[in-house]
């Protein structure tokens, strides 16, 4: 599956730099870029019903290109699917290291006095003095 995906994935990036090349070489009606970078050049070389191949050519690349992305979309989500099946979950699984062997030699650890009980966290605060009456 993965490589239909990437063969799909080179035909779009095929279509979308032959789509901005046909877009580019169309005549525009004001003489904006599309005449500075060819449109008249692709005139003289096509004849004078280039434009209408042009435009046939524009409207079946875009349908093409929009065909291919979405395809590519429903591709990648069946892929993640089958992936996260194939997992088991969402998550990897991560095992715990073993517990450290014994070592013979005697290391000498800090020996830490925990009390029995424990006072609380927070004391509750004395009550104020009252002020002495006249």
């Amino acid at each position: 599956m993965s490589i239909v995906l990437g063969i799909l994935t080179f035909i779009l990036i095929l279509v979308s730099v032959f789509l901005v090349l046909i877009v580019l070489m169309q005549k525009s009606k004001d003489g904006g870029i599309g005449s500075a970078l060819g449109g008249g050049a692709a005139e003289a070389a096509f004849g004078a019903e280039t434009n209408n191949v042009l435009v046939q050519a524009t409207k079946y690349s875009a349908i093409l290109f929009f065909v291919l992305a979405f395809l590519l979309y429903l591709g990648r989500i069946s892929e993640r699917k089958f992936e996260k099946g194939a997992a088991g979950g969402a998550l990897p699984s991560i095992t715990a290291p073993s517990a450290p062997a014994a070592s013979t030699a005697a290391t000498p650890t800090p020996a830490v006095a925990v009390p029995a009980t424990a006072a609380p966290a927070t004391a509750a605060p004395a009550p104020a003095p009252e002020a002495p009456k006249k």
